[in-house]
């Protein structure tokens, strides 16, 4: 295999986000009284929560938003569909909500396993667009950090994916070269073909069973099948 450096996204890729998202919200509902204050059902305001907070992020990656306003109106906005306008409230929310979410342990099953095979053979990257001190927590929280050389976060780079700039970011910071270098992702555009527009190639983990597609390099449904491949 030509490969000498592994990049993989964190989130949907080696930790089950959503999972760990929803568990929150669950704890959270509780200790702030959600449910006493009309906010019913808790599938209505989570299924909101999650259309809103897709559109925040996709301003926040094109520069349109701020990273502080994106944490509390996501929550702010979706409040107020409930008849909840109060953005201090929505701040003491969104602050427990990322206090307690990355110390979430939410790993996929075999995600473990297939990190010990990898890190014996390549030398493995992080390259995510969460927040730092976020996905620092989320790291340790779930013990990754002993097989990664370089973790690399859109906000340390400066650009988000699927930006050319924080793939050649991280290639720099690795001291690696395209060529030599495979990204393993989740998402088609922001993970996979992101990574080709610098000249990397891409394993695809398609783990909703989406239609094949011709941008990934090779295709996984489930994490041990990446074992097959590398």
């Amino acid at each position: 295999m030509k490969y000498k450096h592994i990049f993989i996204d964190l989130d949907r890729t080696l930790y089950d986000f959503d999972l760990s998202t929803r568990e929150t919200f669950l704890e959270l509902f509780d200790k702030f009284g959600l449910y006493e204050r009309g906010v019913t059902p808790f599938e209505k305001f989570y299924k909101l929560y999650l259309k809103n907070n897709l559109a925040l992020w996709d301003q926040y990656r094109k520069g349109e938003v701020k990273k502080r306003f994106l944490n509390v109106h996501r929550f702010h906005i979706t409040l107020l569909a409930f008849g909840i306008d109060d953005r201090a409230f929505a701040g003491r929310f969104a602050s427990d909500y990322l206090h307690l979410s990355p110390r979430k342990k939410a790993l996929f099953p075999n995600v473990i396993e297939v990190l010990e095979y990898l890190h014996k053979k390549y030398t493995l990257h992080i390259i995510t667009n969460g927040f730092d001190e976020v996905q620092e927590i989320k790291i340790k929280s779930n013990e990754l950090e002993k097989y990664f050389t370089t973790i690399t976060t859109s906000e340390e780079a400066g650009a988000k994916k699927p930006e050319k700039k924080i793939f050649l970011y991280a290639l720099k910071k690795a001291g690696a070269l395209p060529e030599e270098s495979l990204m393993i992702g989740d998402d088609l555009v922001v993970d996979i073909e992101g990574a080709r527009q610098v000249g990397m190639d891409g394993l695809f983990c398609n783990f909703d069973h989406l239609p094949e597609n011709a941008l990934a390099t090779y295709e996984v449904k489930g994490m041990l099948e990446i074992k097959l491949i590398l």
